[in-house]
């Protein structure tokens, strides 16, 4: 599902809300959500997950066409932990 199909849902969903007060609100959580993995902040959302940010140290890689060893700079990367409701929801059966 992509962001467009999401509003679309939530709107037929919510027939007494306009699609373009739906399209606010769901960029809105976006962009709070990224806001605060940007200030290192964890962010749950119960039943769902918990998103986070985890450090890489730097490393020394290998460049795939050559094979020559590259410098690769720490990072910060983004990280997704399922929360139990979800992770039994895709398991059961």
């Amino acid at each position: 599902m992509i962001r467009s199909e999401l509003i679309q849902k939530i709107a037929e969903e919510n027939p007494h809300l306009f699609q373009r007060d739906v399209e606010r609100i769901v960029n809105t959580i976006f962009e709070e959500i990224i806001e605060a993995l940007a200030r290192g902040d964890r962010v749950e959302l119960r039943g769902f997950g918990a998103f986070s940010v985890k450090k890489r140290d730097a490393r020394t890689g290998r460049n795939p066409r050559t094979g020559e060893a590259v410098d690769v700079e720490e990072k910060f990367v983004p990280f997704f932990k399922t929360g139990k409701l979800l992770r039994d929801r895709l398991n059961e059966g």
